[in-house]
């Protein structure tokens, strides 16, 4: 098995505006871009995240070799009980997820 680690360039997760976050996975080259987008499955990313599955986005950029993953922040950015302004601590829960 391989970690998500592994076969991509970057991991990164940022702010998506106030309410959402987003998470993009850039990859090393075209077969990595497949072979992550049969086996990572929404499920797998829901259940890293903690939220319900209809809740995820998904975006396949084929030409950039890139898979984002947005989703509703739990807590308003900013608000009083927001511990992550920038949204960048979603990133590590992605680099040993298992494909």
């Amino acid at each position: 098995m391989k970690t998500l680690s592994k076969i991509t360039k970057n991991i990164r997760s940022k702010n998506a505006g106030p309410f959402w976050v987003t998470v993009d996975l850039f990859f090393k080259d075209n077969n990595s871009f497949f072979y992550a987008c049969e086996n990572i499955s929404n499920e797998k990313v829901s259940n890293i995240l903690k939220i319900k599955k209809n809740q995820l986005k998904r975006f396949e950029i084929e030409n950039l070799k890139v898979i984002k993953f947005s989703f509703p922040r739990k807590n308003i950015q900013g608000s009083r009980l927001d511990r992550d302004m920038h949204g960048a601590s979603f990133a590590i829960l992605f680099e040993q997820l298992l494909l």
